[in-house]
């Protein structure tokens, strides 16, 4: 990898390993001898500071990393260049069309399209569009794959056409595992040799993903985190992220799992502690000699869910166990020394003594530990495993079930699926475990349960069949399925038909049982409001059980044909039957091989891509069209202004309900849209699927069941209220009638505006609609940033404002003094409200802008006119 060398002079050591000397940035000699004190993770932030930035803006930098160890907190900026970028298909596919959009734009400007090439490797993952059609069959992976090509070949070629059209752009194709296992398993190099000044140099690696849980790669020792695509793109072409200095909180972990407890226990009590402490937006590091008694795939699903409890980073650094990691997957032993010789000279070895300072600290004891569900419709509600009964009869209430054969609540979906906990070996082997004493005692699923198995990597189905698992997986109903996202994304294909009639009736409420990441109403299908994560084993029993509303902890799951009752403690394995097995199955060549071969797929092959610089749109499309953002006239949307607010909302408004991933309904003012131009109503497709479509994508705005808009709480789904005319209508045809009426109009939301996935598109539906503000209670970190790349500005309402702004009637308006000059990090900007008697309610709300870019983004339109003048001004230069 060769990278540009301009003003390039870091301090520099030299390290000698495999042979060869090769050079690296001197962080401790630069930072001076205060460097063992701080985080691990802001001494990678400051190699990262020395090696990518200059001259005073350097020092300034190094000064101000400094500083924070008095004090913990910091509000100065600093740069960051990540070596790469990784993507997955519906995030990439966005990120893909605007860039060939402004191609589109630069050659209607009479400048080279070719000018437009991301400077950094990207890889993008075909994960996100696999969806669960044929379950509880041998064949079910090829017979889904199928499918998904069908469905989604218009979009492959696409991205094929980018791979080639694009510099650096690689693609995993469908089968090939999920991005973060695959980041886990083939990409990450934890340090990694670029060329610099006609020297090789040894750096870490350190990465940025459109993915909230790209953190996952944290549990190995690699600094990344999850951000939107429309950030992606600016690190694409070669333009620094800045961040402000972030507050580090250490999570000292001391004791050791117990028996029984898995990775996922330990994942759902960290997430629970760390919502309810706040962390949002922070990074969390793990210290303490209780890391060193986990592996590296149970640190990577506690890493994973850093979005979940709300931070930046979930970071365990480098140790004997990620070189371990390393070698089980089948690295080579010069890249296990490459990584032990730097993170030792470069003083990001882990200390289990050390006590680094942190903003602030909090305990916990591994030891301590127990076997858990979340739920039923949020990530951080940790239940004890027997507590989902209780759980369900708070959320949902009283039910009157049918004479129907189901109970009141019955399990619909029961899916071991996400990277989460599919990439943990441990974790799939404790549940073939189960199934496998499940089998002996001859159980089996109920007809009504839909199972499935949709593993992070293709190996996976080596190491189970190693150890004999797949035939008793297969016994209860778990057959692999296909290597993707499936489930947790919203693609767990119909449920059965049993089910939705007793749904339909009003007997039963169906609920899923998922060892996703997530849980949001209407997340995983869009008529499942309640859903709970656990672990893969805990899946198995819950699907045997067949209700949710069973108390696994003293209940049976099932009666044998004698009256016998068979309790989970009867099926659990044992900590020494899981290791036993893993051992057996595991073979480090299992990784890279099956990887190659699913990457040669020869239906992947088949699918055919044009050629050329610029994509040649089909006009009758309705899977890509060229969006009209991407374009010179698009500029700020700051300045004074009064508006109407278009939707006034609660809290925890996810980007799953701004814009919904999940399958496309087909009785919806969206899917009257895509008939309307040919396309089947049986047969739409997901959301995700028409991310290059931005036409679907404002119509499906905002469209999920469990969204209430307070400001016209009796509107159907996705609707509301145009307030000159007091008319009920589509989201879109109200922004629509406000926008001929030269009206402007903004978001009110409450706390934890925006949380959940980094999809871009939940910022770019906004922007489309004529947003020009949201003010929240507050917002998560990712839409908080999207919002500013579509130069949305996003603003924090004061405390003792809330209920008055989240009572808005309809014809009340808010006054904003939100000009450029007024714009600067964390600034005060003057409001009021307008009520329709005339009076006013004055207040001041405070901007939610981090940084100095951030402000530049704001001030020219975001981040895509940003990107078009600088590629203009280069290539007039």
């Amino acid at each position: 990898m060769s990278i540009a060398t301009a003003g390039f002079n870091p301090s520099v050591t030299h390290l000698e390993v495999n042979g060869e000397v090769l050079r690296a940035v001197d962080i401790e000699g630069a930072f001076g001898p205060d460097y063992a004190r701080l985080p691990i993770v802001l001494r990678l932030l400051a190699e990262n500071v020395q090696r990518n930035m200059t001259g005073h803006e350097r020092e300034l930098a190094m000064d101000a990393l400094r500083r924070w160890l008095d004090t913990g907190t910091s509000t100065a900026e600093i740069e960051f260049l990540p070596t790469r970028v990784l993507m997955h298909d519906t995030t990439s596919t966005p990120a893909l069309v605007d860039i060939a959009a402004m191609r589109d734009t630069l050659a209607e400007c009479g400048a080279d399209p070719m000018e437009l090439n991301p400077l950094l490797r990207v890889d993008v993952s075909i994960d996100h569009s696999l969806a669960v059609e044929e379950y509880g069959r041998p064949d079910a992976p090829a017979r889904n794959i199928k499918h998904e090509i069908r469905r989604n070949r218009e979009r492959y070629q696409f991205l094929k056409w980018a791979s080639k059209a694009m510099h650096d752009v690689h693609i995993n194709p469908p089968g090939t595992g999920i991005m973060h296992t695959i980041n886990l398993e083939q990409l990450a190099t934890v340090v990694t040799t670029i060329d610099k000044d006609g020297n090789r140099w040894a750096v870490p690696d350190m990465m940025v993903g459109t993915d909230s849980h790209t953190p996952m790669i944290n549990g190995l020792g690699v600094l990344g985190w999850g951000v939107g695509g429309l950030e992606a793109q600016t690190v694409m072409f070669g333009m620094p992220a800045t961040l402000r200095i972030p507050d580090v909180v250490g999570v000292r972990l001391t004791g050791e799992l117990r028996t029984g407890t898995l990775a996922t226990d330990l994942a759902l009590t960290i997430t629970h502690r760390l919502r309810e402490v706040g962390v949002t937006g922070e990074f969390v590091e793990f210290f303490g000699p209780g890391v060193s008694t986990l592996t590296v795939g149970e640190r990577a699903v506690v890493a994973n869910m850093a979005p979940e409890y709300g931070a930046t980073t979930g970071y365990f650094p480098i140790d004997t166990m990620a070189l371990d990691y390393l070698a089980g997957t089948g690295r080579t032993a010069e890249q296990t020394r490459l990584v032990e010789a730097y993170a030792r000279q470069a003083g990001i070895w882990f200390d289990p003594e050390a006590s680094p300072v942190y903003t602030r600290v909090i305990d916990v004891d591994l030891s301590t530990i127990a076997m858990h569900a979340a739920g039923p419709r949020r990530p951080q509600d940790l239940l004890p495993y027997g507590g989902l009964r209780n759980a369900l009869e708070q959320e949902a209430g009283p039910r009157f079930p049918g004479s129907g054969p189901l109970p009141e609540f019955p399990v619909a979906l029961a899916a071991i699926t996400s990277c989460t906990n599919t990439s943990d070996p441990r974790l799939l082997i404790a549940a073939g475990l189960l199934a496998r004493n499940a089998k002996k005692f001859g159980l089996k699923v109920p007809d009504w349960v839909k199972t499935s198995l949709a593993p992070g990597s293709p190996a996976a189905a080596s190491y189970l069949k190693r150890a004999d698992l797949t035939d008793d997986l297969a016994s209860v109903g778990f057959d692999i399925v296909g290597f993707g996202c499936t489930t947790c994304i919203g693609n767990p294909g119909p449920l059965t038909p049993v089910v939705a009639t007793a749904q339909n009736d009003g007997g039963s409420e169906p609920v899923a049982i998922l060892s996703g990441n997530r849980n949001f109403p209407g997340r995983v299908h869009p008529d499942v409001e309640l859903s709970f994560i656990m672990s893969p084993p805990l899946v198995v029993a819950f699907a045997l059980a067949g209700d949710a509303k069973r108390d696994l902890s003293t209940e049976p799951l099932q009666h044998l044909e004698d009256g016998t009752p068979v309790y989970l403690e009867d099926l659990w394995p044992t900590r020494e039957e899981i290791d036993a097995l893993v051992l057996k199955a595991n073979d480090p060549a299992d990784f890279r091989r099956d990887f190659m071969i699913a990457s040669r797929d020869p239906q992947w092959r088949r699918v055919e891509a044009p050629d050329g610089a610029q994509y040649p749109w089909d006009p009758a499309s309705t899977i890509l069209r060229r969006p009209p953002f991407a374009a010179m006239t698009e500029g700020s949307l700051l300045g004074g202004f009064t508006a109407h607010p278009l939707l006034v909302l609660g809290d925890d408004i996810t980007t799953d309900h701004i814009s919904p991933a999940s399958a496309i309904p087909p009785n919806s003012d969206v899917a009257d849209f895509l008939v309307d131009r040919g396309e089947d109503r049986a047969d739409l497709n997901v959301f995700a699927s028409r991310r290059g479509n931005w036409e679907v994508m404002v119509r499906g705005a905002f469209h999920a069941k469990s969204v209430k808009n307070l400001l016209h709480p009796g509107a159907p789904v996705a609707q509301t209220i145009h307030s000159p005319s007091g008319e009920t209508m589509p989201i879109w045809d109200a922004a629509q009638r406000y926008h001929e009426e030269g009206e402007s109009v903004v978001m009110v939301a409450g706390e934890r505006y925006g949380m959940g996935s980094s999809r871009d598109w939940a910022a770019k539906a906004q922007r489309l609609l004529g947003v020009r503000a949201v003010i929240a209670a507050s917002f998560e970190r990712i839409h908080r940033s999207n919002l500013i790349g579509m130069g949305i500005l996003p603003l924090v309402m004061p405390a003792d404002m809330r209920d008055k702004l989240l009572s808005l009637e309809p014809g009340d308006r808010i006054r904003f003094d939100a000009a450029e000059e007024r714009i600067h990090p964390r600034a005060e900007i003057t409001a009021a409200i307008l009520r329709t008697d005339g009076t006013e309610e004055p207040f001041t709300a405070a901007a939610a802008v981090e940084t100095g870019l951030e402000c530049e983004l704001l001030a020219v339109g975001g981040v895509i006119p940003m990107i078009l003048r600088r590629t203009l001004n280069q290539a007039k230069s």
